[in-house]
């Protein structure tokens, strides 16, 4: 334990029984369902509570009708009497989503929710939308509450006809993730980034996964750090590594998937191969080489997880806590 007195909310136990929560969340969503013919799925969410939708556009970005995220106080123009609108916040009160579900209303769009209480569950309640309420306790942020909220996100989607039940799928993958034992790469690379800014890149087709990852080493190892991904870097983010003056603080993650594109594939080749000429570090981290598409994904978020809480353990800084995200929230009140 010793080495783990920096974690004072143990974030440890909750990382670590992580996969438990993909059947939790798939209980309490069984019941939640809009029925109608939709055009299109917007789910509106914030910081960790928007993650759900970026797993679900990356797991299955071909579902017959767009899904859209929104992270904003507005809907997109779209959204009318044909779209189904999933407003989650795991808090229940995050202002931006509180003002686009009532905009939904307005709209006369399909609502569903998933939130652990708070304004948005009473609305609900207060409008007979349909909600599906995951746990909470004092010291689970939201970034952490992702497999509840894909899970229960997957589970609406499938009862309103949107995509095929998964539960099975949902299932298998949790139970495979138990069985991952992350600490002695993750240890390494942590190591490695101590006392550097990460850039994560990756395909598009696995941005997401670079943009959880940027976000998991914002909030819990309480750093700066960016993604982007290929091919579009090659277009101009790359000319950022010219002035080798400055770069020396950074140090960059490449997240490499066999599935990708054979010419993305070289560019990623060419790319590490030129900034490494320069002198400047690079990682580079393999997805699991699997069928099972849902495995790898999340294999590759909880690897980010375990890395982002070991370099919190090199920082000596509690992982769990967003204090700075809270002092502005409170600010926001006090000035309005």
């Amino acid at each position: 334990m010793l080495e783990r007195s920096f974690d004072l909310s143990n974030l440890y136990e909750t990382i670590k029984k992580f996969q438990d929560q993909f059947k939790v969340g798939l209980h309490i969503a069984r019941n939640t369902e809009v029925r109608g013919k939709f055009r299109r799925v917007i789910v509106c969410g914030m910081g960790g509570s928007a993650l759900p939708a970026d797993v679900v556009k990356t797991y299955m970005p071909g579902i017959g009708i767009p899904i859209i995220v929104s992270r904003d106080y507005y809907l997109p123009l779209e959204a009318d009497e044909h779209t189904l609108v999933i407003c989650i916040t795991f808090s229940g009160n995050t202002e931006e989503i509180i003002a686009a579900f009532k905009q939904a209303l307005h709209n006369h769009c399909k609502i569903a929710c998933i939130t652990s209480g708070g304004k948005l569950k009473d609305l609900c309640y207060q409008n007979a939308i349909p909600v599906a309420v995951v746990p909470h306790d004092k010291n689970l942020q939201p970034r952490y509450a992702l497999g509840y909220m894909f899970a229960a996100l997957m589970k609406i989607l499938a009862n309103s006809g949107v995509i095929p039940p998964k539960d099975q799928e949902i299932l298998k993958m949790s139970k495979t993730l138990g069985e991952f034992n992350f600490h002695k790469l993750s240890k390494q690379i942590a190591k490695r980034l101590f006392k550097k800014i990460p850039i994560v890149y990756a395909s598009e087709d696995n941005k997401y996964i670079a943009r959880i990852w940027k976000i998991k080493f914002n909030e819990s190892s309480k750093i700066m750090a960016f993604y982007n991904r290929f091919p579009e870097i090659n277009h101009n983010e790359m000319t950022g590594h010219t002035e080798s003056k400055v770069q020396g603080n950074f140090h960059t993650i490449l997240l490499r998937d066999k599935g990708d594109h054979p010419r993305v594939k070289k560019r990623m080749r060419l790319f590490v191969d030129l900034i490494q000429s320069r002198g400047e570090e690079v990682t580079t981290i393999d997805l699991m080489d699997s069928e099972d598409k849902l495995t790898k994904i999340f294999s590759a978020i909880l690897l980010g997880d375990w890395i982002a809480y070991w370099l919190a353990g090199e920082y000596r800084v509690d992982p769990t806590p967003v204090e700075l995200v809270e002092e502005f929230k409170k600010r926001l009140v006090k000035d309005d």
